[in-house]
């Protein structure tokens, strides 16, 4: 288990080199960084939506005056 990552499931070393050499041939060495940075962007706007959400739940609600 330990040479398994969790989204990878069961893929060897070697599966993981030949799907990193796939992408490498689509998108081309000077498009992977902008990917990743893309991808980063996203992750990071995911989990500050993820937090605001956590807040807006643990804070209490207002009370109103009648």
């Amino acid at each position: 288990m330990a040479n398994q990552l969790l989204f990878l499931g069961s893929l060897g070393g070697q599966e993981i080199i030949i799907i990193a050499l796939v992408i490498l041939l689509l998108f081309g060495g000077k498009k992977i960084p902008e990917l990743m940075r893309g991808l980063g962007k996203g992750v990071s706007q995911f989990k500050k939506g993820m937090k605001d959400i956590e807040d807006e739940i643990n804070t209490e609600p207002e009370t109103q005056d009648k």
